[in-house]
């Protein structure tokens, strides 16, 4: 048995496992996200005063530093992705879901395990269905790495937003190049950044920021929830969560605890990073509470 296979079982046989349907993660190519056309996207009258900030996504800045597709894998990414990523939009659409459905969590148990890859391409892959607009936060506030890699370091972000009550979050939102993404930075980090996601404010600002949209999704780069804090706050946020482990890295008990951290209601599943398993299999396995099913994917420890 694989570490996460072991651990599953384990939360098999205590009666964790959740019943609801496993959902399934892995990277989109970022070389193939396509400009889409025609989206129509309903907003409240209330942001009709707004002109979001927009930025223009660096492909060869992403490339350079691992977070597209290795070449020669383009196709299966966008092939799988578009396999994978359905569990987790149906859920948040669902009619009768509940609205935190629409706020979905990437992390991991350890620094390391390619959590930051996943999301990153995942947010790319999701931008691209015309019934959804997908809102990328970067909530990995102590690194912001994904803030940093689109340029924007210094823009206020989350935290400005928690920080101070005043600023409406919806106004901190950018707009990226690519239809159907937009972007909240990680914005300045102080002390007590724990405690601001912990706070009552955190919550009035997740729902600010599906208010916006009734068919958007917000995914958050989280932090590795081990050794962060802000991730488990966070975690008691969105309704729906993903762990990324690292083949031959992650210890199993890192897993499990990591696990132990959130609430099994909303877990949909585990992503097994760098598993090479066959020349016809995955670099990558997906472990939910059923099946295991096959991903393509190749992916940078990120």
């Amino acid at each position: 048995m694989s570490v996460i296979e072991t651990s599953l079982e384990k939360l098999r046989r205590a009666g964790a496992a959740s019943a609801s349907a496993a959902a399934v993660i892995a990277p989109a190519p970022i070389a193939a996200v396509a400009p889409a056309t025609g989206r129509p996207e309903a907003v409240t009258p209330l942001e009709s005063a707004f002109v979001h900030k927009r930025f223009a996504i660096d492909l060869a800045r992403l490339s350079a530093e691992g977070y597209v597709p290795e070449a020669g894998q383009e196709r299966r990414f966008a092939d799988s992705c578009h396999r994978i990523k359905r569990p987790l939009i149906a859920r948040a659409l669902a009619a009768g879901a509940a609205r935190d459905a629409r706020l979905i969590m990437l992390s991991g148990a350890l620094p390391g395990d390619g959590k930051t890859f996943i999301a990153l391409n995942l947010a790319l892959s999701m931008a691209r269905e015309r019934d959804v607009s997908l809102l990328l936060v970067d909530g990995d506030l102590p690194k912001a790495r994904i803030t940093r890699l689109f340029g924007l370091l210094g823009e206020r972000g989350l935290l400005d937003a928690l920080r101070d009550e005043r600023l409406d979050v919806e106004s901190l939102v950018l707009k990226s190049d690519l239809p159907g993404l937009a972007f909240l930075p990680a914005g300045a980090h102080p002390e007590g950044a724990a405690e601001l996601i912990s706070s009552t404010r955190m919550r009035d600002v997740a729902d600010r920021l599906l208010s916006r949209n009734p068919r958007r999704l917000v995914l958050f780069d989280s932090p590795p929830l081990l050794v962060s804090s802000e991730a488990r706050a966070l975690a008691q946020i969105p309704g729906q969560i993903v762990l990324v482990a690292r083949a031959g890295r992650t210890p199993q008990r890192a897993v499990t605890d990591a696990i132990a951290q959130i609430d099994k209601a909303k877990l949909q599943g585990l992503v097994l990073n760098d598993a090479y398993v066959g020349v016809e299999q995955a670099y990558y396995d997906y472990y939910g509470y059923g099946e295991p099913v096959d991903t393509v994917a190749k992916q940078p420890a990120r």
